[in-house]
């Protein structure tokens, strides 16, 4: 892995950051791009948090319950309308957050969890 600035700041549930994620394998979500810090604040004992991927909004991603649709603003950090991955959910080491890009709001964070949920085919 190159060697990239780290974040003392310890990453937090609904925070936006900037991930690397190589290396990858066939189809996983590749490169340096935002993540969705899934992961409750009071788990773990080792330095992993777990995370969300965000990749480009497509217009064809409305059909698919496992994408987020999250728009751009001062709060979340983003720069163009985006799309929370919720099936491509990873665990990853502290050493791959480069830094904080934002934090996302209590209803999207609602809507990622319920798509999750979906995902893993949960029912209360």
């Amino acid at each position: 892995m190159t060697s990239l600035s780290i974040n003392p700041e310890l990453p937090k549930r609904g925070e936006i950051w900037l991930v690397n994620f190589d290396p990858t394998v066939g189809a996983e979500i590749k490169k340096l791009r935002p993540a969705v810090v899934i992961s409750s604040d009071s788990v773990g004992k080792l330095p992993i948090k777990l995370i969300a991927p965000i990749t480009d909004w497509k217009t064809y991603f409305s059909a698919n319950f496992w994408h987020v649709k999250i728009e751009p603003n001062s709060i979340n950090g983003l720069n163009k309308a985006s799309a929370i991955d919720t099936l491509q959910l990873r665990g990853v080491d502290l050493q791959r957050f480069i830094h904080k890009l934002g934090s996302v709001s209590e209803i999207t964070m609602l809507e990622i969890i319920a798509s999750i949920a979906t995902v893993i085919e949960f029912e209360v």
